[in-house]
């Protein structure tokens, strides 16, 4: 069983300073933030820094992942590409909220050039605070899991 306060962070070239700042604000509220880059500034696809991340939650090595782009819109259609994700972009806490208590999300995608740091770490907290409520969203889950296998 994976650990419940391991999570799996990721980014492009273009978020690497704000995916930083996540990280840290993580390690002091006691999470493992498991950074698999990038660290060099230089011009990352984003696809693949998605997949990535999405791998390691659908795996069950982390339990959530938070993965950033300029928009944060390319990377999670990439993280959603990977069975077992649930991940959409998050520009406010009511979203970020709503995605993990409606949707169970495991992922939430930021844009870096769309908020700031100190945004974008409330954003984090909330998505991080919420737990999926089951009940009338349960069936709907379970239909987008359905779409998954055809």
């Amino acid at each position: 069983m994976t650990d419940a306060r391991r999570i799996v962070l990721s980014s492009d070239h273009a978020a690497i300073p704000l995916r930083l700042a996540i990280a840290a604000h993580l390690a002091a509220q006691g999470w493992e933030a498991v950074d698999i880059g990038p660290t060099e500034a230089q011009s990352t696809p984003y696809p693949e820094r998605g997949a990535e991340a999405a791998r390691r939650v659908a795996s069950g090595d982390c339990q959530l992942g938070i993965i950033l782009c300029g928009t944060g819109q390319g990377i999670m259609m990439a993280a959603n590409k990977i069975p077992g994700i649930r991940c959409g972009v998050c520009s406010d806490t009511f979203s970020a909220r709503m995605i993990r208590q409606h949707n169970d999300a495991n992922m939430i995608a930021i844009g870096a050039r769309v908020v700031g740091e100190g945004l974008a770490l409330d954003i984090v907290d909330a998505f991080l605070a919420a737990a999926f409520e089951g009940g009338r969203h349960a069936p709907r889950v379970e239909m987008i899991k359905a779409l998954e296998k055809g």
